[in-house]
């Protein structure tokens, strides 16, 4: 369990789905993740989000090595209390085994990390020594066959990353994910796709999801590392300006269209990967760094508010959908 106090004046408001462990359902405002987003979540936006009512998170691989980790989650932790929100590290198992995954543990284990947010691979390595310090593990997944191999690992809660997500989305609905989820998993459920608004976030409680997550909207925000170029570009795209593509990363994701033609490429006629995360793109190019990603819910995106400003916002939305229950 997570350790925490019950915060005066709490919005947040369950219903009847009780997989979420009370501790940590008692220090949210709304029932949110600001997503860990790759080269632009950082201590300050993780520390906003948290302090404004909704889980912050950022990849330890954000951190260009342990040490400076390290010296991430002094900060994060001297500054994000049991009067927060908590906080969540996501570790790409794929990328970090070998090279920082037991160094960076070690780290999370010094602090009791109160959310691990795994992906690409296999969590069952982890998950044990995870919630040994009282953790939680939720694992990013796209697919049915993966959920069931992601619970059958005894993670603690699933992030369904369905279709109309930025970044590695699935091809599923999530009217269709949830509920088949459901079906077999008793634990947490995180919903992510198209998420940018408090009606949203409710409206995946009633699906069926404990969570919403929410990425793209959060990098249209004062505190993320994004380029200002980058954070412009989400307030000009529409959904329909997405492009679900594998030639980028070398498997299927979004990425914004301006951010294909700023740099050469045709986005109706795009290099075919060499294979699964090996893209055959010009010298230079690289998928998150020249060539930005988003998620349908860009369209959503008309201005780039401090964290705290926006979550207020959803905290309003938030509160309105729910009286029309």
């Amino acid at each position: 369990m997570i350790a925490g106090i019950t915060v005066p004046n709490i919005i947040l408001k369950r219903g009847s789905l009780m997989s979420l462990p009370a501790a940590l359902q008692q220090r949210l405002k709304i029932p949110a993740i600001a997503a860990p987003l790759f080269l632009i979540s950082g201590p300050d936006l993780v520390i906003a989000a948290c302090k404004a009512g909704v889980i912050g998170s950022f990849p330890a691989m954000n951190a260009r090595t342990s040490d400076d980790f390290s010296d991430w989650m002094d900060r994060i932790n001297a500054e994000v209390t049991s009067r927060h929100a908590p906080y969540a590290v996501n570790f790409s198992l794929a990328r970090m085994k070998g090279v920082r995954l037991d160094t960076d543990m070690e780290t999370c284990r010094k602090y009791k990390t109160p959310i691990v947010i795994t992906s690409v691979g296999n969590p069952a390595p982890v998950v044990e020594d995870i919630q040994a310090w009282g953790g939680l593990v939720f694992h990013d997944v796209t697919t049915m066959y993966h959920a069931q191999k992601a619970a059958d690992a005894g993670v603690d809660g699933l992030i369904l990353v369905c279709n109309g997500a930025g970044g590695h989305a699935g091809p599923l609905s999530p009217f269709a994910m949830v509920e088949q989820v459901r079906s077999f998993f008793d634990g947490t459920i995180i919903l992510a796709g198209a998420i940018s608004s408090g009606r949203g976030i409710r409206a995946a409680e009633i699906l069926g999801a404990d969570l919403a997550y929410l990425g793209t909207r959060f990098i249209a925000t004062t505190e993320a590392l994004a380029e200002a170029d980058y954070k412009d570009m989400l307030v000009t795209e529409k959904t329909d300006d997405i492009v679900y593509t594998n030639s980028i990363s070398g498997v299927p994701a979004n990425f914004m269209r301006s951010s294909l033609t700023n740099v050469g490429l045709d986005p109706d006629n795009l290099p075919a990967p060499d294979g699964p995360f090996r893209p055959n793109l010009p010298e230079g190019l690289t998928a998150w760094n020249t060539i930005w990603s988003a998620g349908q819910g860009v369209g959503l995106i008309d201005d780039l508010p401090d964290t705290a400003d926006l979550v207020s916002r959803l905290v309003t939305e938030y509160q309105s959908a729910r009286q029309l229950d």
